[in-house]
């Protein structure tokens, strides 16, 4: 069997903390900033982890060595 390679986009987006949970950033801030509110765009700074079903799948489709 050949190795198992990850995928370049989710190497970007995705980290996995030590306790094995998976982090990304927040979604919502690429563009259209004048349409949103200021506490939106406060509270989508920093990063979040995913939920166990999102997660799941990274894990096992996008970072199978993570």
């Amino acid at each position: 069997m050949p190795k198992l390679k990850t995928k370049s986009g989710a190497k970007k987006r995705f980290k996995i903390t030590g306790t094995g949970k998976v982090v990304a950033a927040q979604a919502g801030k690429r563009h259209g900033m004048i349409k949103r509110t200021k506490k939106f765009i406060r509270n989508q700074r920093g990063t979040m982890t995913l939920f166990e079903g999102d997660a799941r799948n990274v894990k096992q489709y996008f970072l199978p060595n993570g």
